[in-house]
């Protein structure tokens, strides 16, 4: 089941980057995620009503999934999709991928959970290979106010999508569903995405083309409901620094459909960076560490 839900996150999530490209123009940036986000709360709600399961949660618990929304359903999208203006995709992802050490450095402060042995090598071998396969990107920046500037908010998004899992193992901890939860957080996180372009004036019209509708959609069925869903049940079944480590097989798929269908072609610093990280799924994925949980239950006498 495991395997099952890591490739499933890899692969849409992989792929979530042509949608979002589809998604610039003229729509406002917090407009854009606001319809994402509420077109994912609304079908997961009424899906999750039909069959039964949308749990009733505390005022309490509401109020993090309100946090929750801000962190990974909100705020850090408006700092990707502002960064993507000053830096390159590329550079981009080689920031993304440290959501692997922000997740074992915030577990380890808020829930004190060692990180396993193998992440650090992994997720070095990881890092080391989503720069080499960048390594153009990052030569080619050069030090600007604008560049510190889309570094500092792709640092910032990265580090709310890391709170974010923390709040949603401290849901999982508390028993609460996922899938509930993640419905609450996606409209909170909807809310206030509208209610800050409300304050600016901003016009909430989407752009009506196949083009924009298009992505839209598979960003808030495929690249929220199905993806969150699938990473944060991974991220309760074998902990958020392990899970995170998805996030440097991203570029992979990215660059696997760019050179289907936009000619892109593989230099020695790809390949490198394509052998570094394949390493580093080894190094975290072989024994004892496996994509399989394992609970040992006391047997009594």
């Amino acid at each position: 089941m495991n395997a099952i839900l890591y490739l499933l996150v890899v692969v849409i999530w992989g792929t979530t980057w042509i949608a979002i490209v589809m998604q610039q123009g003229v729509v406002p940036v917090t407009v854009s995620i606001f319809w994402r986000f509420l077109l994912s709360a609304v079908a997961m709600m009424v899906v999750l009503r039909l069959l039964g399961r949308l749990r009733k949660i505390s005022l309490r618990d509401h109020f993090f999934c309100l946090l929750q929304g801000c962190c990974v359903f909100g705020f850090n999208f408006v700092c990707f999709y502002h960064a993507a203006a000053w830096i390159s995709s590329g550079l981009e992802s080689v920031i993304f991928s440290m959501a692997v050490l922000f997740n074992a450095v915030n577990s380890m402060i808020f829930f004190r959970q060692r990180p396993h042995p193998h992440l650090l090598p992994a997720a070095l071998a990881g890092i080391v290979g989503i720069v080499a396969l960048f390594w153009h990107d990052v030569t080619a920046a050069s030090l600007t106010p604008s560049l510190l500037a889309g570094i500092g908010l792709s640092a910032l998004g990265t580090l709310g999508f890391s709170l974010g899992n923390m709040i949603s193992t401290r849901h999982q901890r508390h028993g609460l569903e996922i899938l509930s939860t993640n419905s609450y957080a996606m409209l909170y996180g909807a809310l206030v995405m509208g209610a800050i372009s409300l304050v600016k004036g901003e016009n909430f019209m989407p752009e009506i083309s196949l083009r924009y509708l298009g992505s839209l959609v598979y960003l808030a069925i495929f690249g929220s409901v199905i993806a969150f869903a699938a990473y944060f049940t991974l991220a309760g079944r074998i902990g958020a620094g392990q899970a995170a480590y998805s996030t440097l097989l991203f570029p992979l798929i990215a660059l696997t459909l760019s050179t289907l269908f936009e000619g892109y072609v593989w230099h020695a610093n790809a390949v490198i960076g394509l052998v570094f990280i394949l390493a580093g799924n080894l190094v975290m994925f072989a024994k004892p560490f496996s994509l399989r949980r394992v609970v040992a239950r006391p047997t009594s006498s």
